[in-house]
C-alpha cells in the first residue's frame, strides 16, 4: 500500500507541473522560425547557462523578429522521471520574414 502512494504522489506531481515560456518580441512583423534547438541542461540548470547569437541566425540585429525558450510537457516528463538532473529546454528564433 505505501508503493501506491508513492506511485499516486508521483503521477501527482508530474501532472501539476505545469509548462513555462518566456518570449522576447523585439518586432511585431510576421515572421518565420529559422532556428529551433533543444537545450541540455543538468541539476535544473544550476550554473550553466546556453547562448544563441539571434543577430548571426538572423543576418543582423534588424531581423530579429522574437526569441523564445519553453519548457515542453516532453521535457516536464524527463525532469521529474530524472529527479531534476537532466532538464532539458526547447529554444527558438524568429527571424522578420
Amino acid at each position: 500500500m505505501n508503493m501506491k502512494k508513492v506511485i499516486l504522489a508521483a503521477c501527482l506531481a508530474m501532472f501539476m507541473s505545469g509548462c513555462a515560456q518566456q518570449s522576447f518580441v523585439m518586432s511585431d512583423s510576421n515572421s518565420e522560425m529559422k532556428e529551433e534547438n533543444s537545450q541540455h541542461f543538468f541539476i535544473n540548470g544550476l550554473a550553466q547557462e546556453k547562448e544563441i547569437n539571434a543577430a548571426e541566425v538572423c543576418g543582423g540585429i534588424e531581423n530579429v523578429s522574437r526569441v523564445e525558450v519553453q519548457e515542453t510537457f516532453l521535457n516536464g516528463v524527463l525532469r521529474t522521471v530524472t529527479f531534476g538532473i537532466y532538464t532539458p529546454r526547447d529554444a527558438r528564433v524568429y527571424c522578420k520574414a
